[in-house]
């Protein structure tokens, strides 16, 4: 369970956090923020994580891997740890591997998505303007404290970014020269072109080429430039203000669909990350993957790559009690009936909070009516309650606590059965409700 209780939680929530968190789960979505507010069997990783994160900030590079079933958690977790990061000042990019749009053996694509989906807690993606932007005025502000004339400004300004670029250019001198363009496009008010230049910093490919001729740069960003343009990026992150990049590469079990020679590819990519993370190349970096056990555990994941095996084992024979936080792998054990039934006394005490009718709404939809729905909804999915979370509170909030805060009359206990619609549902939950149905069915034998 969470160390901190529900009301501890709640007491405090501002307007717009309630808001968003509702509105989320009314629509069966994970709130993009105040998910401290629901954090139930998480407070096991708080310490370990906050000491990584800690760490990532001082310099240090940190890789971690998290394995649980589908619908454990594994989407709430990564965004849990993204805002504890983004409250340490880290930029946050949560990238999703698939086969078509993101291959991870791809990693100018990986970087491409990385870019698109960065993160401030000031800025929504794509961050990477303003922390771009925010570079140049601190190499500006630090070039006049250290006593530079106003008129050679721009000289020192490119003296530090040589300076604090060197390390990166030994690997991807083409990041200093297009940081160089796009300065000197927005120095001649060219937006188009430095528009342009960020783009193809960003690892976008088809820049226009007068943009790229004009920036000094040549041709699209390779898989091995890739890496060279992470470590800039951190390098600039880290002038600018940030304390580090938390970057979650979700649902890498998809690996185990694609061609064997595709799969063997980005296995190998997937090793050489982690062996780049411990070798200090990337200073303030967080690198998260998530997949399922079978990834980890399946010939067809990452028992095929023995080195990559052997840089992700770690012990599950225990008790989960005892899970090593520490550890390079965690384990989410997903939902139990008491932790749904706690979770979703939380989402209506943080309902009430802003209701007219606070107390009327924590009567009418009690601890037991609120363990009643829960039941339900995992008989529904054939008695996995694992899986039942996203279902749960969308019905909680939407046919529940909606009703008895507009209807002074509704009564879910009189009013209110639960139906759950083929169409309203997620794959995993298909699977689990499919599976009920036919263990259902009777079959006639001999």
């Amino acid at each position: 369970m969470s160390t901190d209780s529900p009301g501890h939680r709640t007491g405090s929530i501002s307007a717009a956090r309630r808001r968003d968190v509702i509105d989320a789960l009314r629509r069966g979505a994970v709130p993009e923020k105040g998910l401290d507010l629901l954090a139930t069997g998480l407070g096991q990783f708080e310490a370990a994580l906050d000491a990584e994160l800690d760490a990532v900030a001082s310099g240090a590079s940190v890789f971690k891997a998290v394995r649980g079933e589908y619908g454990s958690g594994k989407t709430f977790f990564t965004r849990w740890l993204g805002e504890r990061a983004k409250r340490r000042n880290f930029a946050v990019a949560e990238i999703q591997i698939s086969e078509t749009e993101t291959p991870l053996h791809k990693l100018e694509t990986v970087y491409r998505r990385l870019t698109e989906r960065l993160a401030t807690s000031g800025f929504a993606p794509s961050a990477l303007r303003p922390v771009v932007d925010a570079w140049f005025y601190t190499l500006e502000e630090d070039a006049l404290t250290a006593g530079a004339p106003e008129e050679e400004l721009p000289q020192e300004v490119e003296r530090l970014l040589t300076a604090r670029l060197a390390e990166v250019s030994r690997h991807a001198p083409s990041f200093a020269t297009a940081l160089r363009g796009y300065r000197s496009a927005l120095s001649t008010g060219d937006e188009a072109t430095a528009a342009a230049v960020l783009a193809w910093l960003g690892g976008q490919p088809h820049v226009a080429a007068a943009a790229r001729r004009s920036a000094g740069v040549r041709g699209d960003l390779d898989h091995f430039g890739a890496l060279g343009f992470v470590q800039g990026l951190l390098t600039v992150l880290r002038d600018s203000g940030h304390a580090g990049l938390l970057i979650v590469l979700d649902e890498v079990e998809t690996l185990q669909r694609v061609r064997s020679d595709a799969r063997d590819k980005a296995l190998n990519a997937l090793r050489q990350l982690i062996d780049e993370v411990h070798s200090g190349r990337f200073p303030g970096l967080y690198l998260l993957v998530t997949g399922t056990p079978g990834f980890y555990d399946g010939r067809q994941g990452v028992q095929r790559l023995p080195p990559l095996a052997q840089r992700l084992a770690t012990d599950f024979s225990t008790d989960p009690r005892f899970d090593n936080p520490r550890a390079v792998q965690l384990r989410l054990s997903g939902f139990t009936l008491d932790s749904l039934v706690d979770l979703g006394t939380t989402i209506r005490d943080i309902y009430a909070t802003g209701s007219a009718a606070p107390y009327r709404i924590r009567d009418v939809v009690d601890d037991v009516c609120i363990r009643e729905l829960a039941t339900a909804v995992g008989g529904a999915l054939g008695g996995q309650v694992g899986v039942a979370p996203r279902l749960f509170l969308k019905k909680l909030v939407g046919d529940v606590l909606d009703r008895v805060d507009q209807f002074t009359d509704f009564d879910p206990r009189l009013h209110y059965a639960l139906t759950v619609r083929q169409d309203e549902l997620s794959e995993v939950e298909r699977n689990a409700s499919a599976a009920l149905r036919a263990d259902e069915i009777e079959l006639d034998l001999p």
